[in-house]
Parts: C-alpha cells; sequence; structure tokens
C-alpha cells in the first residue's frame, strides 16, 4: 500500500467527519430555524448547548476548503502537470458553481425557478478553485505569501464600502462582503464573500507542496502538521487574549460559561483570521490524529462518506426538504411559521438517526465510484 494512498485515506476520513458536523448544522437549519443564530451570535439570546453546535460547525468549511487545496497539489503531483491540474479546477470549480446555483439552491428553497439564490460554501469552494487554478503558476515562495496575507491581512477590509457605486458594491459582495445583489427579478445573496477562502484555499495547496510530497515520511508529516495546528491554535488565543485585531472583541459577561462563548463567539462571514487560526489548526490537528487511526474499524464510515463528499451534499439535503415536508403535512408549524424540535439535543439524535440511515447509500454509490473510474463525471462528486 503507497504513501500516497494512506494519504488519501486520511484525507477522506477527515472530510467524513467534518461532513457529518455539517449535516447536524443543516439539520439545525431545517429543525430549528425558530432559534435561528447571528454570525457572530449573540450570546444573550443563545443558549450554551446550540452555542457549542454551532461552534463545532463552525469547522466544516475551512477544512474543506483547506483539503480541497491539498488535493489539487496532490492531484498535480499524480500527473505531473500544471496545464491538466488547472484544466481540472476550472472544470470542477465551474461545475461546482452551476450545482450551487440549479441544484443546490432548490434544494434548500424548493424553488424553480428561484427568486432568491443563495450563493453559499459550494459557490465559495467553486470560485475559490477557479481562483486557484489562476494562481498555481506563481512560484510556491509567492503562493504563502499571497495565502498569507489574505489571511492575515483582510480583516482591515472591513471598514470598505461602495454604497455610492453600486457597480463596485456587488462586485464587492461577492468578493468581501455579505449583501444583496440585484439581477432582474432575482435577488442574490453572498452568503460565502469569496476573498478569504482564496486565501485558505492556496494555503492548503502550499501545505501539500510542502508536506504532501512522495518523498515526505509519514512520521515527518504527522510531527509538522501537528505543529502547525499547535502553533495556529496558540496564534489564535494569543490574538483573542489581546482583543485588538482578527475578530470583533470578546468581553467578560455575567457568568463563566457566557464568557467563555464571548471568547469563542467567532465570525465566520466572511471567515475572520481568528475563526481561521483556531478552526485550520483544528483541522490539522485532525488530519495528523486520522493518519494514524485511519485503518481501525470505526474510521471507515468516515473515509466512506468522505470519498463522494458531492454526492452525500446533495443527497442530505433533498432528504432534510423531504423530511420536512413530511413533518409539516403531518404536525403542522409548531413554532411560529417554522415546524420545528424543542430540544438541541433531538437536533443531534435527527443527525445519528439520518448518518446510519444514509450509510448504506453513500457506501454502494461510493463502490460504484470507485469501479467506475473511467466514467468522468463521476469524479466531480
Amino acid at each position: 500500500m503507497t504513501r500516497t494512498f494512506d494519504r488519501l485515506q486520511a484525507i477522506d476520513a477527515l472530510r467524513g467527519l467534518v461532513i457529518l458536523i455539517m449535516m447536524l448544522d443543516h439539520v439545525r437549519e431545517t429543525f430549528y430555524l425558530h432559534h435561528q443564530v447571528t454570525d457572530p451570535m449573540v450570546i444573550a439570546d443563545t443558549e450554551g448547548f446550540l452555542f457549542f453546535s454551532r461552534t463545532l460547525a463552525h469547522l466544516c468549511a475551512p477544512v474543506f476548503v483547506i483539503l480541497t487545496g491539498l488535493s489539487a497539489y496532490l492531484y498535480q503531483a499524480k500527473y505531473n502537470s500544471l496545464t491538466k491540474t488547472r484544466e481540472f479546477l476550472l472544470k470542477r470549480g465551474f461545475f461546482l458553481i452551476f450545482l450551487e446555483l440549479v441544484v443546490i439552491n432548490f434544494a434548500w428553497t424548493g424553488q424553480f425557478p428561484p427568486d432568491v439564490i443563495y450563493l453559499q460554501v459550494i459557490w465559495a469552494i467553486g470560485l475559490s478553485m477557479v481562483a486557484l487554478s489562476l494562481l498555481i503558476g506563481f512560484s510556491k515562495k509567492w503562493l504563502w505569501i499571497i495565502s498569507l496575507f489574505i489571511i492575515f491581512g483582510h480583516n482591515l477590509l472591513e471598514k470598505i464600502s461602495f454604497v455610492d457605486m453600486p457597480l463596485l458594491q456587488n462586485f464587492w459582495f461577492i468578493f468581501y462582503e455579505r449583501g444583496w445583489i440585484e439581477l432582474g427579478g432575482i435577488r442574490l445573496r453572498t452568503s460565502y464573500p469569496v476573498l478569504p477562502w482564496i486565501g485558505i484555499i492556496t494555503l492548503g495547496y502550499c501545505i501539500g507542496s510542502r508536506l504532501f510530497d512522495s518523498k515526505q515520511e509519514s512520521h515527518n508529516r504527522n510531527i509538522a502538521l501537528l505543529g502547525i495546528g499547535v502553533i495556529s491554535i496558540s496564534l489564535f488565543f494569543i490574538l483573542r487574549f489581546i482583543n485588538l485585531y482578527g475578530d470583533q472583541a470578546w468581553s467578560t459577561m455575567p457568568s463563566l460559561l457566557e464568557t467563555i462563548m464571548s471568547f469563542f463567539n467567532l465570525t465566520k462571514y466572511p471567515p475572520s483570521l481568528l475563526f481561521t487560526l483556531f478552526n485550520v489548526g483544528v483541522g490539522f490537528i485532525l488530519l495528523a490524529l486520522l493518519d494514524k487511526v485511519q485503518y481501525k474499524n470505526w474510521v471507515k464510515p468516515l473515509i466512506v462518506f468522505g470519498s463522494v463528499p458531492m454526492f452525500f451534499y446533495i443527497v442530505h439535503l433533498f432528504v432534510l426538504k423531504a423530511l420536512y415536508a413530511i413533518s409539516v403535512a403531518i404536525w403542522g408549524t409548531t413554532h411560529g411559521q417554522y415546524f420545528g424540535v424543542n430540544h438541541v439535543i433531538t437536533l443531534w439524535l435527527i443527525t445519528i438517526i439520518l448518518s446510519v440511515l444514509l450509510y448504506p447509500l453513500i457506501l454502494k454509490f461510493s463502490e460504484f465510484k470507485h469501479k467506475n473510474k473511467q466514467i468522468p463525471f463521476l469524479k466531480y462528486l
């Protein structure tokens, strides 16, 4: 068994772990809308378990994007072709953008043609892949500089606005600031402004080129990943205690729990420096740990889920949409205009049950995909 295959097992396991955490957050978005949370969250209005569940889900997008960049490097190393890698990134990037606009938006809204299109994480990953395809021709030194400059410097852009210049404002909404874009009779919501994600995907590519070279020993690579993770989280704590830059300030609250919540109450849209440092750091540590246990039986389901992430993403959204419609048909709206459950623990139970029920389907598709690699379309799922 080659090292490359080992690495992919660990990468798939991590991707599988975060995609299940992501489903928990989407269950929340489906059955707990009567307790919707803001970004960052309002501590006084958010119960501790809900805060923990939402904060746990913060891990998902940064890890997905980091692994996308890392996988782009592995693809380039496999084929030893910058041109082929650029072509793959462009094709997959535009494919993800298409999925977000047509398939995934329909899964969320149930409307076609839509009145509103939400430009969310798949859109951001797609645009980031397109951007990475243009950047990978730069030297590794410049890629490191570009990545770190974006990640550490983008919070300086928070005060910039183009309110009086609509064309620039719409571009800015896509690039950095959440907002609404009017496009004929359709409204576009830029939920995931793309600039910080470009920095993160480029970092993943750089980490891949540095640590996932075929000559790199597994032990040394894992030590390096753990080191990067610890340094990243340490920087988070240092900057968070200083409380001057990298996110909205935290404060001492009436209780210890609320103070801890304030400390970890980070901004995701767009991902702040501190949000990125903490979640990327945790992601690298998890990758190193999963590399050591990837052959354990309990890791296999994670590898299966992570081997077909886009298929799982689409399937689980439509399943949740169907379950919500069935629930409304049976019980009606139980919380104002929404049907919802009463406790956060119920969201966890729903997620666990769905994970078990969906696993056979995901396993079958994973086996089908890997037995039919000659079908080009399947590699995008």
